[in-house]
């Protein structure tokens, strides 16, 4: 069974959401602040972390961004608050989802399939004997071992940014629209008014711009992104 990390100080929120993953046949972990899910993600291998923003002792943003330092396992952030920034700081840290209280239980089980396929995915690339590389001026980007090298250094992205930049790299000189990247990167149908894609590319490049010193990716205004040719 796959295990999947809960965070949350409002008990009755993480015992819902234990419900409905035990009844898809996952195994939960449950931590109720920050600090408790960095000490259960030391000994337990975790496959998936469904994060509340607002926690005592260490709130959601803080542990997304001290999970980044070392691992890559898909995050679902949640929160009260549904204003645009609260997604963009969640997105920023490197969250690959979020949701809104209150939540749709059957919808974050969706989310956290979908977001769990991509993942196993990737795991099944890395022990393939192909190796996929692409080359773009200095960085390498490996889709084998999910890593962009620049010179050599690595560039630490989170998973999603990773599949938005190895789709525009493999197929350079396309333009993709927003609801193109979603639909494929995130595996879900596009709907209206999600800014998802905005926020993930903006960070992207930022992280590329700040290694490289150069704009990689282009914006088509009024069409989409691209890699040049």
């Amino acid at each position: 069974m796959k295990n999947i990390l809960v965070v949350d100080d409002d008990r009755e929120i993480v015992n819902l959401i234990t419900i409905y993953l035990k009844n898809e046949g996952f195994h939960v972990l449950k931590a109720h602040n920050g600090v408790e899910a960095l000490a259960i993600m030391n000994h337990e291998q975790v496959e998936l972390m469904i994060i509340d923003i607002m926690m005592p002792e260490m709130d959601g943003m803080e542990l997304c961004r001290r999970i980044r330092e070392k691992n890559q396992v898909p995050i679902i952030m949640l929160s009260a608050k549904g204003e645009d920034m609260d997604k963009v700081l969640g997105l920023m840290t490197g969250a690959d989802d979020y949701m809104i209280k209150p939540f749709n239980p059957l919808e974050l089980i969706a989310r956290v399939k979908s977001l769990l396929r991509r993942s196993y995915q990737y795991k099944i690339d890395t022990h393939s004997n192909e190796s996929e590389i692409i080359t773009i001026h200095s960085i390498e980007i490996n889709r084998s071992s999910h890593q962009v090298l620049n010179g050599g250094i690595p560039i630490s992205l989170t998973a999603k940014e990773f599949d938005i930049l190895y789709l525009l790299a493999s197929n350079r000189g396309r333009v993709f629209s927003t609801e193109e990247i979603f639909e494929r990167v995130w595996d879900e149908k596009y709907f209206a008014s999600n800014n998802t894609v905005m926020v993930h590319i903006s960070h992207l490049r930022d992280k590329l711009e700040k290694e490289l010193g150069y704009k990689l990716i282009k914006t088509v205004w009024g069409v989409g992104y691209k890699i040049e040719e």
